[in-house]
């Protein structure tokens, strides 16, 4: 890292080179200048060099102040350059493996029990085909019969009765079919907890906590055997705490190729009370799908605590309620009596570690500018004065403290890397300029810093700018007013 430094260091004299050599021209003509002035004395002599020392030093020093923070800009480029790419390639590795987390979809469960339908089908048969019939079977009606192998067949049936010169063929077949139960009610609640770039992660993703309890009731007057089937979540990875308990005991199912099912004996009109928990990482989205078709919905709630805000799909459902308390978002769906195919689909604002630390080294000499500027209104509301030379140290010492807390980001995690890096920065810089310059101070230092609250980096900087402005109106110094002058003069 060091010497891919170095090289783009110099780089950046490259095309400079004809700029360096007048600058270079321009002062040995002045120190030529200065010495012939100094060697041939006199009254003019004299007036020159004193000219000189009280013009040409203070402007020859702040332009030195000026070419410092031009070399900071494009020194930040270049620190800004090397960091991403070396956290690129030394990315800390985060358990669960966020790379993998991606948006995901939880379909709701279905509830059923099983019934038995007789279907009757007639064929006429006519002598030619009862011949047929009598050498090879009933299998010669195979063609004009649906294969009873490929249905859920209970009993079959089948029965020959002549009626004149043909023969009436009735087969009878009793299938096992389920019969859709409307979920009594749904109670959804879903905990989205984001980890940011600036704790580690390769790029945003959520950990994600889902319970839910379900309740659903035999219909029918009469003992059936019921059927509850939770899909498993598309695109969750890796499941952790995966536990499905019915009516009060846990399930446990060997295969879950489709899902988690439970069977088993319901009383007329006995109720099943059915709760689902889980935990796993997502990223970018979630989504819960009501139903595949336009069914009708009894009791429906959904809760989704997320610490980031969501944005809704076109033909998503709306929430009911939202809310919003100490950056945490709680949105929630409350639907009775309710007929709908729609879904309800949430997306996230993805960053990744790259992204966010791009933004904080390109918004780190934007932020030297409005320290400068802010620092110098602050200083003539206060009459402070200032130094070239204290000018250009504080820079370097801003430089210093982002280039420290880039390399330790490879040591580090990026948040505290860049903290460390911002104080020692900063108290650097204090104790070049003094205590009183501490605004421009923290606004050299820490307003990049906002970038690495992903997704709120816009609003800290605006509070910010607002703290800022209200500081330089409320925080003028009050100067003691003049006393007034007599409007004519006392009588002698």
């Amino acid at each position: 890292m060091v010497q891919v430094a170095l090289d783009e260091f110099w780089s950046l004299f490259a095309g400079w080179h004809t700029l360096l050599w007048l600058v270079l021209l321009l002062a040995v003509l002045g120190t030529l200048g200065v010495l012939t002035l100094r060697q041939r004395g006199g009254p003019p002599a004299a007036a020159a060099t004193g000219w000189l020392r009280g013009v040409g030093a203070p402007v020859g020093a702040w332009l030195a102040a000026l070419l410092v923070l031009a070399l900071t800009f494009a020194a930040l480029g270049i620190l800004g350059d090397l960091v991403v790419g070396r956290v690129g390639t030394h990315e800390t590795s985060v358990p669960g493996g966020d790379l993998g987390a991606s948006p995901t979809t939880q379909a709701a469960p279905s509830a059923s029990y099983l019934a038995e339908r007789t279907y009757t089908r007639t064929l006429v048969v006519p002598p030619s085909l009862l011949r047929r019939v009598g050498e090879a079977g009933v299998e010669a009606l195979a063609p004009y019969l649906t294969d009873p192998t490929s249905q859920n067949v209970t009993r079959l049936v089948d029965q020959f009765r002549r009626s004149g010169q043909d023969v009436l063929f009735t087969r009878q077949a009793t299938l096992s079919v389920e019969e859709p139960i409307r979920l009594d009610t749904s109670r959804v609640a879903v905990v989205l907890e984001f980890v940011t770039p600036a704790r580690g992660a390769k790029r945003t993703y959520y950990n994600a906590a889902f319970n839910a309890e379900y309740a659903f009731t035999n219909p029918l007057d009469q003992p059936v055997t019921a059927r509850f089937r939770f899909p498993l979540p598309e695109g969750s990875g890796t499941l952790s705490g995966f536990k499905v308990v019915v009516g009060g005991q846990e399930l446990t199912a060997a295969d879950l190729s489709g899902g988690s099912q439970w069977e088993g004996e319901l009383s007329p009109r006995q109720t099943v009370t059915v709760q689902v928990a889980y935990a796993h990482q997502g990223a970018r989205g979630w989504s819960y799908l009501l139903a595949s078709r336009r069914e009708p919905i009894q009791a429906f709630e959904l809760t989704v605590q997320s610490s980031a805000a969501a944005k809704f799909a076109p033909a998503s459902l709306p929430p009911t309620r939202t809310s919003r308390r100490l950056g945490r978002t709680t949105l929630s769906w409350n639907l009775k009596d309710v007929i709908t195919a729609q879904d309800i689909s949430m997306t996230f604002s993805s960053a990744s570690l790259r992204e966010t630390l791009t933004k904080l080294y390109r918004f780190a000499p934007t932020a030297l500018l409005l320290a400068a500027a802010f620092g110098a209104l602050w200083a003539w509301q206060r009459g402070m004065g200032l130094t070239p030379a204290s000018a250009a140290l504080a820079t370097v010492a801003v430089l210093l403290g982002l280039t420290l807390g880039g390399v330790g980001m490879s040591y580090l995690p990026v948040l505290w890397a860049a903290l460390i890096g911002s104080v020692v920065g900063g108290a650097l810089a204090l104790r070049v300029l003094g205590r009183a310059w501490w605004p421009a101070v923290l606004i050299a230092c820490g307003s990049p810093l906002a970038f690495l609250l992903v997704n709120q980096a816009g609003l800290v900087l605006t509070l910010a700018a607002l703290v800022g402005l209200g500081a330089l109106i409320w925080g003028r110094p009050r100067h003691p007013a003049a006393p007034e002058t007599p409007l004519r003069a006392p009588l002698p």
